[in-house]
């Protein structure tokens, strides 16, 4: 995330290059004195400058060999919301979508430099595939103790509303106020108990109470996504099962080795040891 951060805020710093073609134009004026130009680009390069003309060479070389989708950038962009929560939307909120996009893209490019040396094996594939449980989406109520969990299934089984009842009694904060829905997730995110649990129920079917570390839960599965056959998933799961295959070091060395083939010449001096 920090990372994010430090590009995004910059990403568009070296789109003024062009400052030096009238440096001394003006874009902060005070009684004390102007900022031009000029003075803030090379604030910029001196502070972040190499961080990002390195990125910028990878984006330029990786790009013209590997191409990387819309549809991808946003499956990741969910797993990282997933995976950071909160964190990923104060990045969002203090950098902007788009730079968070620019960094995914350059991280998947990245990534199939690399994956280009990596073998698998049709068995590795219908293996992944066969363990593969698609997102489901579900609610829950939950409470401390099993005599109210189960006062609750009761009410449940007799017709009452669980929106209402999860608005009524549960504890978790995070979805009570929206009737316990917990959106969509999928194997890893919950803590085992609940996870074996929701993926056993069918869609609309509500559960007796299940024990946790949390307390008791009772969850309603509202909606389950479909397993695509296995040859329409084919490129997708061959993807992800690369992907668990990557090494960094790997990564780096593929991207070093790729710029160099690509013979990048640094004209800014200031910048000329980025790529040793």
């Amino acid at each position: 995330m920090r990372k994010w951060m430090v590009a995004a805020a910059v990403a568009s710093v070296f789109a003024l290059s062009a400052c030096n073609n009238g440096g001394s134009e003006v874009i902060v004026k005070t009684k004390d004195g102007n900022i031009t130009k000029e003075e803030f680009y090379n604030e910029m390069k001196a502070r972040v400058g190499k961080e990002v003309i390195r990125d910028l060479i990878d984006e330029k070389v990786l790009s013209k060999k590997y191409k990387v989708t819309d549809k991808e950038i946003d499956k990741q962009i969910e797993n990282l919301k997933e995976a950071y929560g909160t964190q990923y939307d104060l990045a969002v909120q203090q950098n902007g979508e788009k730079a968070i996009r620019e960094m995914v893209k350059l991280d998947l490019l990245r990534q199939k430099a690399a994956m280009e040396d990596i073998k698998v094996t049709e068995k590795e594939l219908k293996e992944y595939y066969n363990s593969y449980k698609p997102k489901i989406r579900a609610s829950h109520i939950l409470v401390k103790d099993e005599k109210t969990a189960k006062e609750i299934k009761a009410k449940l089984d007799k017709g009452e509303d669980f929106a209402k009842l999860a608005k009524q009694y549960s504890q978790d904060p995070g979805s009570a106020a929206n009737g316990g829905d917990l959106g969509w997730f999928g194997p890893g995110k919950m803590v085992k108990e609940f996870e074996d649990a929701a993926y056993k129920l069918k869609v609309g079917q509500v559960s007796d109470p299940v024990k946790t570390d949390y307390g008791y839960h009772i969850i309603k599965v509202t909606a389950k996504e479909k397993k695509k056959p296995f040859n329409e998933m084919k490129d997708e799961i061959e993807f992800e099962v690369k992907q668990r295959k990557l090494d960094p070091t790997k990564v780096q060395s593929k991207v070093e080795k790729l710029v160099k083939d690509a013979k990048v010449e640094i004209e800014d001096k200031d910048l000329q040891d980025v790529l040793k």
